[in-house]
């Protein structure tokens, strides 16, 4: 699970290093409530930028950043309420917004996850070790941002066919970047890398996101508190939490799943994936363009008790809706339609895994046949930002855009989605799902068998145990940072 056994010769080494490098790490329950980060420490922010490689920016890994790109403090937490004139149907959908991260997904804070409590428990040896992120995206980018500000060396790892503005970003903070062959679904070749490495080098540590549990508590503290405070924000007493929708990728931010199954005992929770690689749904296969997420096997961190429903979204409809969210031609028709503006001039904070969510959540409202009282709650991911190059692509392709193709992409994308290719499942298909593990984890990767079990059979009190481990988390840093002696 999470190890935090502390190596204490180590740690003297890293708290030194943290020292002369000015760099103070936040605890979960700052990240959670950013009023109580020192002011010292936002009175210097105000001097940076939010994707600026500095240690300060370790206090901006949290959902409640100021939507701003430079000098931002912090506010509540950021989100986006869809209307029906967009959605087409009556249930509230409800995304936290992800852009307003450093480097500009969620993502930054399930790596933050994965490498602080080895950084500072002393496990981590980072004069000597590099930190190995396998990823079909924004986790190495998030990874290798996290590694740089830690003052630690790292390596991404991710299929060469993801878009060219992550790659070109991974060249100012990644010590070494690798791609592997193939695209999202191509997960098997990430973990063959990763074998190959740890046969030939010795300085390494893999962080596998579909393997790290700090991955899934993160998301089940930050993102699972902050869409709690969301609700409570907006809601009345006659609405009700129905659903989080959630394109599956390495199921870390479902974790969010069980701690609002905890808050609202009748949500249901739908993993979404692409019709083009249904392993979830119909332990298929394939290849696919909704950038993101990962395919072809079901991650460990899963937690599949809490699953509720399989959705899988055509990845014609997110890439058809690029140009329709991101041209003068596609807003300037969903405004004539009855979009309101400032939500449509805010349609570039969706980039095309959040386009999948959306598509989902609309599945999902359709299924249940949700009312205005009804609450469905999901993420943007990522944003526009890192995906110029597929726009560019299609204009290539296609020529303009024009107002008769938005309208095309509107009915057809959106109000055309339907409740095929999904599934509410029983227990007996959520124990498929979960069996799926055994090939991946413990043929190819050599986990534990009676960890696999103790995930299902005992399942509470194994997720439990991971999930109270933030309050130890928060000691070890702060007794870290006083060792450091910044503050």
């Amino acid at each position: 699970m999470i190890d935090l056994t502390i190596n204490e010769k180590q740690l003297k080494q890293t708290a030194q290093r943290c020292k002369e490098r000015s760099i103070i790490v936040p605890t979960f329950e700052e990240q959670k409530n950013p009023k109580k980060i020192p002011q010292k420490i936002k009175d210097e922010l105000k001097n940076i930028g939010l994707w600026d490689i500095t240690p300060r920016n370790l206090f901006r890994i949290t959902w409640k950043n100021e939507p701003v790109e430079f000098g931002g403090q912090f506010d509540g937490v950021n989100f986006m309420e869809l209307p029906k004139e967009l959605t087409g149907v009556d249930a509230r959908i409800i995304a936290l917004v992800g852009k307003w991260f450093p480097t500009g997904s969620h993502k930054v804070g399930a790596t933050f996850g994965c490498l602080m409590p080895r950084l500072v428990t002393g496990q981590f040896d980072p004069t000597y070790q590099k930190a190995v992120w396998p990823s079909t995206g924004n986790y190495c980018r998030g990874g290798a941002y996290d590694a740089s500000l830690l003052a630690c060396e790292s390596i991404a790892i991710l299929p060469e066919m993801m878009s060219k503005e992550r790659f070109e970003w991974l060249k100012k903070v990644a010590g070494e970047i690798i791609a592997t062959p193939g695209c999202e679904s191509n997960v098997k070749e990430i973990y063959d890398k990763c074998w190959e490495l740890k046969k030939t080098r010795k300085d390494i540590v893999i962080f596998n996101q579909f393997g790290e549990f700090g991955n899934h508590l993160w998301h089940y503290e930050m993102t699972g508190s902050a869409m709690k405070e969301v609700v409570e924000q907006i809601s009345s007493d006659k609405d009700r939490v129905a659903g989080l929708v959630l394109t599956t990728g390495s199921a870390g931010t479902l974790g969010c799943g069980d701690y609002l199954k905890e808050v609202y005992p009748n949500i249901k929770v739908a993993a979404c994936e692409a019709l083009q690689c249904p392993t979830l749904l119909y332990n298929g296969y394939g290849g696919h363009r909704i950038e993101g997420i990962g395919d072809k096997h079901v991650p460990w961190i899963h937690n599949m008790r809490n699953t509720d429903m399989i959705i899988a979204i055509d990845d014609n409809d997110s890439m058809n809706l690029l140009p329709l969210f991101n041209t003068p031609e596609g807003l300037d028709y969903l405004v004539k339609i009855g979009v309101p503006e400032n939500i449509a001039e805010n349609l570039n904070l969706l980039g095309i895994s959040s386009i999948a969510n959306m598509l989902s959540a609309i599945k999902f409202a359709k299924y249940y046949e949700l009312t205005h009282n009804d609450i469905v709650l999901t993420v943007f991911t990522d944003s526009m930002e890192l995906y110029g190059s597929r726009l560019r692509e299609y204009h290539e392709k296609h020529g303009n855009y024009s107002q008769n193709e938005a309208e095309r992409d509107f009915y057809r994308c959106i109000l055309g989605q339907k409740i095929d290719f999904l599934q509410e499942l029983t227990y007996w298909d959520k124990r498929r799902i979960h069996n799926l593990k055994y090939f991946t984890w413990i043929e190819q990767q050599g986990s534990s068998l009676d960890e696999l079990n103790e995930q299902w059979y005992n399942y509470e009190e194994y997720w439990g145990k991971i999930h109270a481990l933030t309050p130890k988390i928060d000691k070890i840093i702060r007794e870290f940072n006083e060792r450091v002696g910044l503050i």
